[in-house]
């Protein structure tokens, strides 16, 4: 039987995946977690609409909301990343501040922490659009989307900012996944 220290990759690190709704975050997430598993990392991916669900609800969409949710999940991140967890987070995080304030969590702690815009146009996203938000914000039956009502303020400087529309989600995990390997975290 083999010692779990031999089995397990146990560099932990986040990985915050940035972006509009339907951008391609979450699927992103998922290829790249895939990769990292089959590697033999511990690997947990923080789904913004899960997280509402479990650790969140009752938040509403408002910015003090919003920031109170990206902190919630930035604490969880940050908790993971410290004990081995490589943590993919594909969560809007439409402030700057709020990105910064994990971030900073991070730097304080040790943890490595990686911000990646999936910087997919509206126009994209729109059609894409995966939970049909688009198409209620479209019909009047939804206020408030980021990006479209909402303010989204974009990454002035991610670690990697990836054009989910110019390629396979493939080719997008593998820039996350030679991001990490630069870093020597996979």
């Amino acid at each position: 039987m083999t010692d779990i220290q031999e089995t397990y990759v146990t560099t932990g690190a986040t990985v915050w995946l940035t972006g509009l709704p339907s951008a391609g975050k979450t699927t992103i997430a998922h290829e790249l977690a895939g990769r990292l598993r089959a590697e033999g990392h511990r690997v947990e991916v923080l789904d913004g609409d899960e997280i509402r669900t479990f650790i969140s609800a009752g938040l509403g969409f408002g910015r003090t909301d919003r920031h109170t949710n990206v902190q919630r999940i930035g604490f969880l991140a940050d908790l993971l990343a410290r004990n081995g967890v490589k943590t993919l987070v594909p969560v809007i995080a439409p402030y700057a501040d709020s990105r910064e304030a994990v971030r900073k969590r991070h730097q304080e702690s040790g943890a490595p922490y990686i911000e990646v815009h999936v910087a997919t146009p509206v126009e994209v996203c729109a059609v894409r659009d995966v939970k049909g938000l688009y198409a209620k914000q479209a019909a009047g039956e939804l206020r408030g989307l980021t990006g479209v009502d909402d303010p989204y303020e974009e990454p002035e400087s991610p670690d990697l900012r990836i054009e989910s529309q110019n390629q396979t989600v493939q080719e997008s995990a593998a820039a996350v996944y030679a991001l990490l390997s630069e870093r020597g975290l996979a």
